[in-house]
């Protein structure tokens, strides 16, 4: 079975709305994009380029999918697995892409994501996603956080832990504090 593993940059107050540019998500107008922009150091790097370098599929949003699809092609050289990695797409509106492998994931996303988790392949890797992560997280099908905790906190902005999230129970697995105080943190199921 696959583990389906959630990887964010969050804040301490657990917002994870746009942490990469001022335009990734406005939504709700929220004007704080970019915000873990001036925290990046070496040691970061480092824990990245080991995550983002093991087998992965990812499962995505159809927003972050969106914002990726266009950029990802074009640098590939950044991240090469993220271009041949089967991406699985939740959305219902779209059903294909230029941006191969591509997979539009339709209907109920719980069934479809659970038929994903119990066939064969390397684990899945969501990334963003706001809006798939409360439904994820509501079902209880995340196995692992691997997440990024800023030193800031942003107060208003899409949240990791929104309404639904259900008990559920972690370990820390692995951990580092970055020189510019970012906490990354593995938090696997108990």
């Amino acid at each position: 079975m696959r583990k389906l593993i959630v990887l964010e940059h969050i804040s301490m107050d657990g917002v994870i709305q746009a942490p990469g540019g001022k335009d990734e998500d406005p939504e709700e107008g929220f004007d704080l994009g970019g915000w873990s922009g001036g925290f990046s150091d070496d040691e970061l790097g480092v824990a990245l380029r080991k995550k983002m370098g093991t087998p992965f599929d990812l499962l995505l949003g159809r927003r972050t999918f969106e914002i990726w699809e266009p950029y990802w092609p074009l640098n590939g050289h950044i991240w090469p697995e993220v271009n041949t990695a089967t991406k699985y797409v939740a959305s219902n509106t779209r059903t294909s892409s230029d941006w191969s492998p591509s997979v539009f994931l339709n209907g109920d996303i719980v069934e479809r994501v659970l038929e994903i988790k119990n066939s064969p392949g390397p684990d899945l890797n969501v990334w963003g996603s706001g809006n798939l992560l409360q439904t994820l997280i509501k079902h209880d099908l995340i196995d692992e956080f691997w997440l990024m905790i800023y030193p800031v906190t942003l107060g208003p902005g899409k949240r990791l832990f929104a309404e639904g999230t259900i008990p559920a129970r972690f370990k820390v697995t692995e951990s580092v504090v970055t020189p510019s105080g970012i906490i990354v943190a593995t938090y696997s199921r108990r």
